[in-house]
């Protein structure tokens, strides 16, 4: 459960974008700092970069500065595995002195032997990567043993003082069964869940595995079904969960949790890189929001991930807040019509970009290396 405090300061956060008459404003900015990972998922979009980007990092300063540029009230520091950068612990740090709420994610194989750079605060949680029970688990990250790693770690941190959360990303192939077994394991653990559908990487190396929206309805419907008087404690909104299960016609907000990662800010979303901006304000001021979610672009077609859909909530809440009340009373209502599903009929279709962009940056590293080349070349007489 989100404790209150945060609950608070995120409300009036929102409230202060509201009343200053901001249309878009970010609530989570997404902090990669490298690209580097110890797994290799079949369903990741994110490792399957060349060696030399790879290997770069974004510096504690960075780090910080995006932060300050972005303004969220909550900062998420994904990967690749973040606790492979050597400076994490300076960085998460620097997160918590500034007050914002961090959610350091990761796989948890380093956990147990970096533990020991962080302090346990109200404004950080490790948010720790389970994609179901033992079997599946390991199958998707492709490694035996990790799940018994990352349940270990998971009650190591809990013994220490720290606040710990569960990330699971749902895929073709789970049942509602073994998903509602998996949220029994979690609730034994006292740990709350993020719960998503896995977007649709074009580079993913397993094609197969992702949920297509109507799916992703009627799947969550049974799991949601099957939770009725069982302890489970997510770290969603009941909206969003609510759009899970199909009863909510929302609209993707890409700009509530943008990106900030080693070749910049990442336009237009965490999940879609189509380009990147200098600075966080030349990405909301020159990105073509329009153009991108469900029914607008082919590559966000089947996408119902909290990232675009979680800050859609969030908004919904403010304009409705008898009915947010409603559900949250209520809970997610698990029979019935759906929702209208949003026609893709003008969708436009999608661009490969991703080869010129890992291009540019190549070429912009091997001018820097010629350039610090250069510097250290001793001068002739």
């Amino acid at each position: 459960m989100i404790p209150f405090f945060k609950e608070a300061k995120v409300a009036t956060y929102i409230l202060r974008q509201k009343l200053a008459g901001r249309k878009r404003y970010p609530l989570v900015l997404m902090l990669e700092p490298l690209f580097r990972c110890n797994l290799s998922c079949a369903g990741c979009g994110k490792i399957d970069y060349p060696d030399p980007i790879l290997n770069q990092r974004l510096s504690v300063q960075e780090c910080l500065d995006a932060v300050d540029e972005c303004g969220a009230p909550v900062v998420a520091v994904p990967g690749g595995e973040p606790l492979i950068h050597r400076e994490i612990g300076a960085i998460v740090r620097g997160l918590v002195k500034k007050r914002k709420f961090v959610s350091l994610c990761t796989n948890a194989l380093l956990l147990e032997k970096k533990l020991d750079l962080f302090e346990p605060s109200p404004y950080l949680f490790f948010t720790i990567h389970l994609d179901g029970l033992k079997e599946v688990h390991d199958r998707s990250v492709a490694q035996e043993g990790v799940f018994d790693i990352a349940v270990d770690a998971i009650r190591k941190c809990k013994a220490k003082g720290f606040a710990v959360n569960v990330n699971m990303t749902v895929y073709e192939g789970q049942s509602a069964p073994q998903i509602a077994e998996f949220l029994d394991l979690t609730a034994a653990l006292e740990v709350d869940v993020s719960i998503s559908p896995g977007y649709a990487y074009e580079r993913a190396p397993d094609q197969e595995r992702f949920l297509a929206r109507r799916r992703t309805k009627e799947l969550f419907r049974n799991v949601f079904a099957m939770g009725k008087g069982r302890k489970w404690r997510f770290s969603h909104s009941p909206l969003f969960l609510d759009f899970l299960a199909g009863n909510q016609e929302f609209l993707c907000t890409p700009w509530g949790m943008p990106t900030r990662n080693v070749f910049g800010w990442q336009k237009p979303c965490y999940l879609l890189g189509e380009g990147y901006a200098s600075s966080f304000k030349e990405l909301m001021e020159t990105t073509d929001w329009d153009s991108y979610g469900t029914g607008r672009y082919e590559k966000c077609a089947n996408c119902m991930a909290h990232c675009g859909y979680e800050p859609t909530a969030a908004d919904y809440a403010f304009r409705r807040p008898l009915a947010a009340a409603r559900i949250a009373l209520q809970g997610v209502r698990t029979s019935g019509p759906l929702a209208p599903e949003i026609s893709l009929d003008g969708q436009r279709p999608a661009e490969y970009v991703f080869s010129h962009h890992v291009e540019t940056m190549l070429a912009g590293l091997n001018r820097r290396e010629e350039k610090e080349t250069r510097t250290r070349l001793p001068v002739g007489r």
